[in-house]
C-alpha cells in the first residue's frame, strides 16, 4: 500500500504514509457495516454524523465513517466504488493539501468524500472546476449521491 500512497501524494516521509494507510484501513473496516444497511439507514447516517459533530466530535474523528458512507453510497447510486487510492486523495483534500491526479483517475469521485465530510458541519461547501460544462456535469452526476445522502446541491 505504501507504494500506492507514494504514487498519489509523492515521496514524503514514512510516518505520514503510515497515518494515511491507517485511515484507509479504518474506512475499509466499516465496509461490511455500511453494505449491510438499507438505503434509508445509510442515508440516515448523515443526520447521525451531524448530531455527533454538534455534540463535539471533530470532522477528523468522523472521517473514517463519513468516507465509508460516501463509498457505499457512491457504489449504490453511481455504480462507482472509490478505490483505496481515491480514499487517500480524499483525505489529502480534506486536510487542505494538494492531490495530483491525471485525467480519468477519478478526481470528481475523490472530491465527494471530503465534500460530504465537510458538509456535516452545516457550513456550505463549494466545489470549483474549470468551466461551466464541468460544473454542470459534476453537479448533476455527483448531486445524485449528495441528495441520496440527504445533502442539498446548487
Amino acid at each position: 500500500m505504501i507504494g500506492l500512497l507514494k504514487k498519489v501524494i509523492g515521496d514524503t516521509d514514512e510516518k505520514k504514509l503510515k497515518k494515511l494507510e491507517k485511515l484507509v484501513n479504518e474506512v475499509n473496516s466499516l465496509s461490511d457495516e455500511m453494505s449491510g444497511l438499507s438505503d434509508h439507514d445509510l442515508a440516515g447516517k448523515t443526520e447521525n454524523l451531524k448530531s455527533r459533530y454538534q455534540a463535539g466530535e471533530s470532522l477528523d474523528d468522523l472521517l473514517p465513517e463519513a468516507f465509508a458512507v460516501v463509498r457505499e453510497g457512491a457504489d449504490r447510486v453511481l455504480g462507482l466504488r472509490p478505490y483505496d487510492v481515491q480514499v487517500v486523495g480524499g483525505i489529502v483534500l480534506h486536510r487542505g493539501d494538494t492531490a495530483e491526479m491525471k485525467t480519468g483517475e477519478g478526481k470528481t469521485l475523490v472530491a465527494t468524500m471530503p465534500v460530504y465530510l465537510n458538509a456535516i458541519s452545516g457550513d456550505g461547501v463549494h466545489v470549483v472546476t474549470v468551466n461551466d460544462y464541468l460544473a454542470r456535469r459534476d453537479s448533476e452526476q455527483m448531486g445524485e449521491l449528495y441528495r441520496f445522502l440527504g445533502l442539498t446541491v446548487g
